[in-house]
């Protein structure tokens, strides 16, 4: 059986979940990564990790169907036998997200409900049904938002789910504490990727305002949070639970 570490990265094909399984693989785990759609995007986030010498592999996840979570647990204990040579996996990030715009007067109750399917109810029991092959000693790394910290107007749904998941994470921490699994939050700025359709990277206004408030004074980059995942992951994180870690370059401090 295989001793390297493993990590579960959802929305690992893209984005920032990319560059998280990235810096991952360079701190020496192993990487099963899901993907929603794009199974070339996903197969090349594959070969990328393979690349850097680790083993990986990608299956397809709905963070949103969590009807498909029990379906979607016996394709991962299928696969860590199969191309991990493994039982358990160590680390779950529950990247996988997209984004929501919209005034609060003018969001609807069929865009509520998604922002709850995915970035609520998905982690929420993706999490729970992950358990029994999460090894004990484990982590949990959440992503939220800076917007759960500061409101911009428009992401009132969104930043509400991801205050919830804040929320969520503290009592995870507390209740798999006896196991030995740590629960934190990672909580990005604004990032320069295609999530939300690419606004903070193509906008040329938006990005000169987000810099312009930021004490480092740029937009973030996906580079900026993968590393801060690894982290949490590593030994030097292991002491730290229940926290919030914000990685934003110092938005609106």
């Amino acid at each position: 059986m295989s001793t390297n570490k493993i990590a579960l990265v959802t929305g690992g094909s893209r984005g920032l979940g990319r560059d998280m399984s990235l810096s991952l693989a360079r701190k020496g785990t192993d990487v099963l990564l899901t993907y929603h759609s794009n199974k070339d995007e996903a197969a090349a986030a594959v070969a990328e990790i393979q690349g850097l010498g680790r083993r990986a592999a990608a299956l397809q996840l709905d963070v949103a169907n969590s009807n498909s979570f029990d379906g979607f647990f016996a394709q991962v204990r299928t696969t860590l036998h199969d191309a991990f040579q493994a039982e358990q996996f160590h680390f779950l990030i529950n990247n996988a997200g997209v984004a929501l715009y919209a005034p609060f007067a003018d969001t609807t109750e069929a865009q509520f409900d998604e922002m709850v399917a995915i970035h609520l109810k998905g982690p929420f029991f993706l999490t729970q049904k992950a358990l029994p092959l999460l090894a004990d000693g484990g982590r949990i790394v959440n992503v939220s938002s800076g917007l759960a910290r500061f409101a911009l107007p428009g992401s009132s749904a969104y930043a509400t789910m991801k205050g919830a998941i804040e929320v969520l994470t503290r009592y995870q921490a507390k209740e798999l504490g006896a196991r030995g699994i740590a629960a934190n939050v990672v909580a990005p700025g604004a990032i320069a990727t295609d999530f939300g359709g690419g606004r903070v990277r193509d906008d040329a206004h938006l990005n000169q305002f987000v810099a312009s408030q930021t004490a480092l004074g740029r937009v973030g980059q996906p580079e900026d949070i993968g590393g801060v995942v690894a982290f949490l992951c590593s030994e030097e994180g292991q002491w730290l639970n229940a926290q919030r870690l914000e990685a934003s370059g110092g938005m609106f401090v």
